[in-house]
């Protein structure tokens, strides 16, 4: 079971990060000195993807801009002899192979990822979505992707979350498998605490056999009147084998606000050209508080 594509559905409004989305969309807004869609691209890529979809609409064009050449530039700083920036700007470029195709509809995340079945083909793939970030030591995409290979099935990425979060989330069922590994018995989409399986939350990253398309096109709306994943999910995993595994790495979902802060002050500690100018920052800031 190899895997060696990737889908990014990045096709929503953008409505938690309004008005800075209005034009722009939130995928890529600047994460320190990156497009939060780059960081996602790159961990995909370093998990060994080699071709990956991005589900996009009309108003994301700046996203295929982004990830292609602008000769134009690369002309001014080589004559300038900016070395640095020029090599910033196309790689990019030459992360990996990238296409794009539009969700027309603003019908759910089941519906986008349904626009991927042409890309996909028979085979497993890997899903990224548009508003997580993650930091880790080890790909999470790779995690899964092992998983997915070592257990011949499909893979979903979850972490335990407070009771107040739980109805934010899809919710698994799990019984104990291996390690971190779970076998997956049900889910249940953005439940109330009451009703919750367990504190296990689907978080952003998925590897699925493509059997999932055939339960997409049936799928009627759930939650939101939208088609929900999650839905498709709960079913194919009564059909066939599925894990989920409890990642090592941090999450943020930069889709609103307060997650948007949270990742870009780790990852500006984290970044050589700001960690220790931002750390005396704070340190001084706090003080005066």
């Amino acid at each position: 079971m190899k895997v060696r594509k990737a889908v990014i559905p990045a096709a929503g409004l953008g409505t938690r990060m309004l008005p800075a989305s209005k034009t722009v969309p939130k995928e890529m807004l600047p994460l320190v000195d990156k497009p939060v869609l780059q960081y996602i691209i790159e961990e995909a890529v370093e998990a060994g993807i080699e071709d990956i979809l991005i589900i996009t609409n009309r108003s994301k064009s700046p996203m295929d801009d982004y990830f292609d050449y602008y000769p134009e530039l690369e002309r001014r700083l080589s004559e300038s002899g900016k070395e640095k920036e020029l090599a910033a700007i196309r790689r990019p470029a030459d992360l990996a192979n990238i296409f794009y195709v539009r969700q027309k509809e603003t019908k759910g995340l089941g519906h986008a990822i349904g626009r991927a079945r042409r890309f996909v083909g028979d085979e497993p793939f890997a899903v990224l979505l548009g508003d997580d970030i993650m930091r880790y030591q080890k790909p999470v995409i790779g995690q899964l992707i092992e998983a997915a290979e070592k257990y011949d099935a499909s893979v979903i990425g979850v972490q335990e979350v407070a009771d107040e979060a739980v109805s934010k989330y899809g919710i698994v069922k799990v019984e104990p498998l291996d390690g971190k590994a779970f076998t997956i018995r049900d889910m249940q989409e953005k439940p109330k605490v009451e009703e919750k399986f367990s504190n296990y939350a689907i978080l952003g990253r998925y590897v699925l056999k493509p059997e999932i398309f055939d339960l997409l096109e049936k799928q009627t709306p759930g939650v939101g009147g939208e088609i929900q994943l999650t839905d498709s999910l709960k079913t194919l995993c009564t059909q066939d084998r599925m894990i989920g595994v409890d990642f090592e790495g941090r999450r943020y979902d930069t889709g609103n606000l307060k997650g948007f802060m949270e990742a870009t002050i780790d990852f500006a500690l984290d970044h050589p050209e700001t960690g220790e100018w931002l750390k005396s920052f704070l340190k001084d800031k706090a003080a005066q508080l």
